[in-house]
């Protein structure tokens, strides 16, 4: 564990992003993104760079290209990456983390689209979350920290009682800017990622508990 996560501090919920953060999605994102590139003749590896923790509609809008209809080619996207769900697995510990979790008390925040995500976490295996926010239940896509703020107001609890599960630097900058507590999941990660938030590999080295008062609290797993 590279640092304890938030020893010192109870929540009221837990907020998790899905891609990376309780699922890894990377080989088939990298593959329906990279054809996607080669075809309108954009550079893999920088695409490749700012698409994670994003809406699709709005990365490519970034890449400024003429003739092209970001909606509509999000739409083509997604329906590519429901199709592939190959290599599709849970973050270890994942599930038996959340499964444990009390069930009005978490969500799954995802710039996916809805269907996209329900396809996801059935083929890794995930609970359904009692909570859904998905790309489309926002206007605004992270890093804007609208969907955290959709869902802590869902459940009833104050955004800075919340810690955010995250994976990548739009879904924690969202975090920030909703004024939740950070958590970085580093499973899927290749190199270290820059950010003072405390970080862990997987679930399997955190147990989560409720306090006498009612609240989250999260520690080292023994053993």
């Amino acid at each position: 564990m590279a640092l304890p996560l938030h020893p010192d501090r109870s929540f009221g919920a837990f907020l998790f992003d899905m891609d990376g953060t309780v699922l890894n999605s990377i080989a088939v994102g990298e593959r329906v993104w990279t054809a996607w590139a080669l075809q309108h003749n954009v550079d893999v590896e920088s695409l490749l760079a700012i698409v994670h923790g994003r809406k699709a509609a709005e990365t490519i809008t970034r890449l400024g290209l003429s003739g092209i209809d970001p909606v509509e080619e999000a739409r083509l996207l997604t329906l590519a990456e429901i199709a592939d769900v190959a290599g599709v697995v849970p973050i270890a510990g994942a599930i038996d983390f959340l499964s444990a979790l009390p069930r009005d008390r978490w969500a799954i925040v995802t710039s996916a689209p809805r269907d996209l995500a329900a396809v996801r976490l059935k083929a890794a295996g995930i609970p359904w979350p009692p909570l859904l926010i998905a790309g489309e239940d926002v206007q605004n896509g992270k890093p804007a920290p609208d969907c955290f703020l959709l869902a802590a107001k869902t459940l009833g609890q104050p955004t800075e009682e919340c810690l955010v599960f995250e994976d990548a630097p739009a879904g924690i900058e969202a975090a920030e800017a909703a004024g939740a507590a950070v958590a970085v999941i580093s499973a899927t990660h290749k190199t270290l990622l820059p950010t003072p938030h405390p970080s862990v590999a997987s679930y399997e080295e955190i147990v989560a508990a409720l306090t006498p008062a009612g609240s989250l609290r999260i520690s080292a797993k023994q053993g």
